[in-house]
């Protein structure tokens, strides 16, 4: 038997002696007053007195937390307490140290402190602060119970959970072990919530849309199947939901937005789950333009607030990214010559081209387009590239199949993406609501679904059917939560922002 199993056998042993004597170890009638961060930051502004100079009557705390520590001295003993209120870093730990004696709590709750509450118990405590010797502000325990027994030990405090695969399968925890994983979701709920403001407070209306369609589409991906027993008909998981929103647009909610989950049928790494959030949003009569300027907005915005002293920078690996507008800004083709390092004689002629991507080490296809070679070209040339935030307007319409046309050139479309340290964050264009445009376009998804293209676009004869009753001009945009998340924790995997990324089977 290993060292985990036995102290899990010595531990349901206590659990049972608990029960026998009439305790209950998942006790449900236990309320504090405080956390821990709240008792310190009180001791902070009111300095407790030394151990000997407390009072009779002095004010009283009472706080549950979960046992990190435990350390017996005889006749007395010091615990420590981590509450929600941890803190985010190895640096800014709550821990609330406590300290029970056993003339004061008497001989039956000191035995059960000493004998049967364990490093990771869930205990609940009460009394007024006092300071130590060496200063520390300090609970004095003057009644304490069992709230929660715990079965499985936690991680040896100095190495805590450090194994990647672990901390990922067990994130409650890497959650209670590493504060540094807890200030990550603390600063996604805030990102989450900066954005729900910002829009809201722009007119935007949150809206829901299904999450099971019968047809997928949105987007240029791999959609998980399913069957719907009653109604005797496949469903998709939704790739997007671009398609149900901008019926919405048509239906009069002319600023809409939803915060939602995404799947795609496609490979793990550090920048894809299956499972993901985006936020997408569409508003009538804007362009393109538009929301080049609210998404500087948007992001020069979160990342002062995240800052709270209104700078705009913050670190990303090795390098400083910098939101403050306005952005970088290229066409597709100025990148390749800007960045990736081909001349414009190069790009504007599809054979020169092929031949110079050739030689980078792609290998493009006989008949590919000459607008996807150019794609080709800006993922293996210049997307790498573009570190500080940098807009890359005029896609190829090829590359585009829900973009509006640019009116000067029909051959690209009013579309941008957003690149920030070598990744795209968010995509968004002019909306195409010409339906005789569209159902062409999705004629050719469906060629190219034909001719192998398990990621190309379904007909949507619907969605075209909405656009025949006329969607006013608008615009919408698609941002990555979780890689904007990774950006503002700098973290450089997706799995270290998402509560439980999928994992292959142990």
């Amino acid at each position: 038997m290993d060292d985990t199993n036995r102290v899990r056998e010595d531990r349901l042993k206590k659990l049972h002696a608990l029960r026998d004597a009439g305790i209950n170890p998942f006790a449900n009638d236990f309320q504090p007053s405080a956390t821990c961060s709240e008792v310190l930051a009180e001791a902070a502004v009111t300095p407790p007195p030394d151990m000997g100079e407390l009072v009779e009557g002095a004010a009283t705390f009472r706080v549950g937390g979960r046992v990190m520590a435990k350390n017996r001295m005889g006749k007395a003993m010091f615990l420590r307490l981590r509450d929600r209120s941890v803190g985010n870093s190895e640096d800014d730990v709550q821990n609330l140290q406590v300290y029970a004696k056993r003339d004061v709590v008497g001989d039956e709750v000191f035995e059960l402190l000493k004998s049967q509450v364990d490093v990771g118990d869930v205990i609940g405590v009460e009394g007024p602060l006092f300071v130590t010797r060496t200063g520390e502000p300090t609970l004095y325990v003057q009644s304490a119970r069992l709230v929660t027994k715990s079965i499985r030990p936690l991680p040896e405090k100095y190495h805590g959970l450090s194994d990647v695969e672990t901390r990922f399968r067990q994130r409650y925890v890497d959650l209670i072990m590493n504060p540094a994983a807890r200030g990550v979701f603390r600063v996604r709920s805030q990102v989450i919530a900066y954005i729900r403001d910002f829009l809201n407070g722009r007119e935007f209306v949150e809206v829901e849309t299904p999450m099971m369609h019968p047809i997928p589409g949105g987007a240029t991906a791999r959609p998980f199947e399913t069957f719907h027993n009653a109604l005797s008909m496949p469903l998709f998981l939704r790739i997007a939901p671009e398609l149900y929103l901008k019926r919405l647009v048509v239906g009069g909610f002319e600023r809409v937005f939803e915060i939602n989950r995404s799947f795609r049928n496609e490979g793990l790494s550090v920048k894809h789950n299956p499972e993901f959030t985006m936020l997408e949003f569409y508003q009538a009569y804007a362009t393109y333009e538009d929301l080049i300027a609210l998404t500087q907005e948007l992001f020069s915005g979160l990342a002062a607030a995240l800052n709270g002293d209104g700078t705009t920078t913050r670190p990303y690996g090795d390098h400083v990214i910098d939101y403050k507008a306005p952005f970088a800004r290229y066409t597709v083709k100025e990148s390749l010559v800007a960045i990736g390092g081909l001349t414009p004689e190069v790009v504007d002629d599809p054979e020169q081209l092929r031949a110079a991507l050739v030689a980078a080490g792609t290998n493009p296809k006989e008949d590919l387009p000459y607008g996807l070679l150019l794609m080709l070209g800006f993922d293996a040339l210049v997307e790498h590239h573009l570190i500080q935030p940098t807009f890359i307007t005029q896609f190829p319409v090829e590359a585009s199949p829900l973009a509006r046309r640019n009116e000067a050139d029909p051959a690209y479309t009013d579309r941008f993406e957003l690149f920030i340290a070598g990744n795209e964050i968010a995509n968004a264009f002019s909306e195409l609501n010409d339906p005789i445009d569209q159902r062409g376009r999705f004629e050719a998804q469906v060629a190219a679904r034909d001719a192998g293209d398990k990621e190309a676009m379904y007909m949507d004869l619907d969605y075209v059917r909405a656009l025949e009753y006329g969607m006013p001009p608008a615009a919408g945009q698609g941002i990555g939560i979780d890689r904007l998340v990774m950006l503002m924790t700098n973290q450089h995997s997706i799995r270290e922002v998402i509560f439980f990324p999928h994992m292959r089977p142990e």
